[in-house]
């Protein structure tokens, strides 16, 4: 890795159909200041543009954290008015992950408080390794979750939850953090490259088109009645029978084999 890929805020890496984004500050524990979470939006755009790429996995540079938090060291020294303005820009970034066209995966590999666990809740699915520590402690700087925590949190996690953890500041641990909803699934550290690997590759094997209308719908349905959401619904599944995947993927059911999906 050059001296310069190796400086910059956020690491990239293809395998197959498959993209790894890394949050690139281990000696800040990953912490999240503003060209981090520009370059992050960057990064997402990229993969969103990307055809080859089915499926986004995101993590944190190190043993230690997946992101610590926003960069307290910057935020010390804002302005009202510039402290919006962060807020604004996290939570782009956050609402860019959520619609992303393609399965995001956040791999959970320690530390994910503030502006961390805002951002992996902006993914689809969680999977954290069994040392890592999720929660919402802005309320001991004196400050409240700016990145969309206190949203995410409710709707992931229920108002009890979400009030315990925003309002404690205290972190639970990734056994805690799955009982609640906030996590997908929980494995042994030493198993969660490997295992987040695996639901990354049966994702991009997935039928491109499907998992965007399956995005959709929730992202809709979230967000509206629930008879919108039923016709928008009703409208994605008629969409799917004018793909070829769909016809591969029901015709391989049929002479069962294993479909081969191409995103047309």
């Amino acid at each position: 890795m050059s001296d310069t890929a190796a400086s910059a805020p956020v690491a990239i890496a293809d395998h197959g159909a498959v993209r790894t984004i890394t949050v690139n500050r281990p000696d800040k524990l990953n912490a999240l200041n503003a060209a981090t979470l520009d370059a992050l939006h960057q990064a997402f755009d990229d993969a969103a543009a990307d055809d080859a790429v089915r499926c986004v996995v995101l993590t944190g540079a190190g043993s230690k954290a997946f992101v610590a938090g926003a960069d307290i060291s910057e935020m010390n020294t804002l302005t009202p008015v510039q402290g919006r303005d962060f807020s604004l820009r996290g939570q782009r970034l956050m609402r860019r992950i959520e619609k992303m066209p393609k399965p995001v995966v956040a791999m959970i590999n320690g530390f994910a408080l503030g502006g961390g666990l805002e951002l992996a809740m902006g993914c689809h699915l969680r999977i954290a390794g069994d040392n890592a520590k999720l929660g919402q402690p802005e309320v001991n700087l004196g400050l409240i979750p700016g990145f969309g925590g206190t949203q995410r949190l409710l709707r992931l996690a229920g108002r009890a939850a979400t009030l315990e953890l925003c309002l404690v500041g205290t972190p639970v641990d990734a056994a805690r953090a799955r009982e609640l909803g906030i996590v997908n699934q929980v494995v042994p550290a030493a198993e969660l490259e490997a295992e987040t690997m695996k639901l990354a590759t049966r994702l991009a094997e997935s039928a491109p088109l499907a998992l965007r209308g399956v995005l959709d719908c929730v992202n809709v349905g979230g967000e509206c009645a629930i008879e919108e959401g039923l016709e928008y619904e009703t409208a994605q599944f008629g969409l799917m029978f004018s793909t070829d995947d769909m016809r591969e993927g029901t015709g391989a059911f049929l002479e069962r084999r294993k479909p081969a999906f191409n995103g047309r």
